[in-house]
């Protein structure tokens, strides 16, 4: 199985190959759209600011060749949030898969949320084996509220979406490559779609 993570500079890429290596696989980090089209399982991950990070994808002409992808794609973290419609961080514009605002926590809450945190409501082959209630690790101060796409929630001051899934594009909030076994599940479950 061909795996490839897109690398656009603002990825926690070194964490994911090592939860891929963990369960036997072996990836390829590229930015080649011709790499990208043709593997069998996209991870398009994200850690950092979602303006910049939308730049660094527009300069490498990724917003078009994304969207394009017939092939299970995992969107983690600020992956998941750029494949929305736009963000309040840094007023950007996303890819566009969901449309979803990704909004800010209020100043109510300490942010960013940082650590363990819960998912429900699971909806998704990508939770087969995991339980209600299962820890996830998470450190975001953005978030998908909840919409038609959701396919699991987590509560943080209020419930908001933390897994997205339409036709082959998946997201998840939090960080399944730092989240112990039941993270390295969702991971499997993601490569065996």
């Amino acid at each position: 199985m061909k795996i490839t993570i897109i690398d656009y500079g603002a990825g926690n890429v070194q964490s994911v190959l090592f939860a891929l290596e963990r369960l036997g696989y072996q990836a390829t980090v590229t930015d080649d759209p011709d790499k990208i089209k043709k593997a069998d399982k996209v991870i398009f991950p994200g850690v950092g600011e979602a303006s910049s990070a939308m730049q660094m994808i527009y300069n490498k002409k990724l917003d078009t060749i994304i969207p394009a992808l017939t092939q299970p794609v995992l969107g983690i973290c600020l992956g998941m949030q750029l494949l929305c419609k736009s963000s309040e961080e840094g007023n950007s514009k996303g890819i566009g898969i969901f449309d979803i605002d990704i909004k800010r926590f209020t100043n109510q809450l300490k942010v960013p949320q940082m650590g363990w945190n819960t998912i429900t409501n699971l909806k998704s082959e990508l939770f087969n084996g995991i339980k209600e209630e299962e820890y996830m690790y998470l450190v975001h101060s953005f978030y998908a509220p909840l919409n038609e796409n959701c396919i699991a929630t987590t509560n943080y001051g209020i419930n908001y979406a933390t897994a997205i899934q339409k036709n082959n594009f998946y997201g998840v909030q939090f960080h399944p490559e730092k989240s112990g076994k039941a993270g390295e599940l969702i991971v499997k479950n993601f490569l065996e779609l």
